[in-house]
């Protein structure tokens, strides 16, 4: 299935994976995916991603990670905020924090994709992808 927001579906099928507690899920790979699912590793909220091909098709295996006896999902909610009809854009003293610093704000920036407290740390701003926690 052909998407015109390759974000917006990343972050889809990541939450519908989740709610049924699926080990794993996969997602087209592209350069924004990639560095989106580098950055949800980093911050934990996944255990490892990995880039494999079919042919022409690139895909990325997310492997999900849930906490507890009851494999709660460590990731509660995904959030798009800049969408394709709607950009949001944000200037390094109005960067976003998400629910008091416990989220994280994925800033597509200059200098890549990163989270709000790196963007703030380097001090730029750019464009809010999404909301995560």
């Amino acid at each position: 299935m052909a998407a015109n927001d390759t974000i917006s579906d990343m972050l889809t099928r990541i939450r519908n994976a989740c709610l049924v507690k699926h080990p794993t899920t996969e997602v087209p790979s592209t350069r924004m995916t990639r560095s989106i699912a580098q950055v949800l590793k980093e911050e934990g909220f996944i255990a490892d991603y990995e880039e494999h091909s079919e042919g022409v098709k690139k895909n990325i295996t997310i492997s999900l990670k849930y906490k507890g006896k009851n494999r709660q999902p460590t990731i509660h909610t995904l959030k798009r905020v800049s969408k394709p009809g709607l950009r949001v854009y944000s200037n390094r003293k109005e960067l976003p924090r998400v629910l008091g610093g416990i989220g994280v704000a994925v800033i597509s920036t200059s200098k890549g994709i990163m989270t709000d407290r790196e963007a703030r740390r380097q001090g730029i701003g750019g464009e809010v992808l999404c909301y995560i926690w």
